[in-house]
């Protein structure tokens, strides 16, 4: 199985996308972020042991054939209704001993609530125990709808990997 993995630094990527429905919104983000020739395999968010994330999003995604996996943890959002906000965010702590750190990921109307939510729930996981954790750091984006549906994604993706007996051409 051939893979291309992100093995020092996590990039967080952020796009919007525009469609006639929110799947095309949804694909036309994908397109914008660089991943939309991948099978997207949403983990749970645990950040591998000596990994580093970059929220500048400049950092490598992983790259890949048509059709492969792409390993990541994603946020995204929808507005529908022009006027509305489609915010979407994950947020991250890494432990100090350098093992590893967690991701959380948000979505909401508004900047705010997503920003909250994301500080809220990393507070949350790491109670009792924030001594042993850098302070939260995230990356939120959004859009305002303004005709046709819209889509706010914010992806970190970790690895690419082909389908076990799949063919290259």
């Amino acid at each position: 199985m051939q893979s291309s993995a992100v093995y020092d630094q996590i990039p967080v990527v952020r796009a919007t996308g525009r469609g006639t429905t929110t799947l095309s919104a949804f694909h036309d983000a994908l397109v914008a972020a660089d991943i939309a020739v991948y099978n997207l395999v949403r983990l749970s968010s645990v950040i591998p042991p000596g990994t580093s994330v970059d929220p500048s999003g400049k950092a490598p995604v992983p790259q890949g054939a048509w059709g492969d996996k792409l390993y990541c943890v994603y946020a995204e959002q929808y507005a529908t209704d022009p006027g509305e906000q489609a915010w979407a965010g994950i947020g991250w702590v890494q432990r100090l001993d350098g093992k590893g750190g967690l991701f959380v990921e948000h979505e909401g109307t508004s900047e705010g609530y997503v920003t909250n939510a994301i500080k809220n729930s990393l507070r949350d996981l790491v109670r009792g125990h924030e001594e042993g954790f850098t302070d939260p750091d995230f990356v939120v984006h959004g859009v305002v709808c303004e005709s046709d549906p819209v889509c706010a994604l914010v992806v970190a993706p970790y690895e690419t990997a082909t389908w076990a007996g799949a063919a290259r051409p």
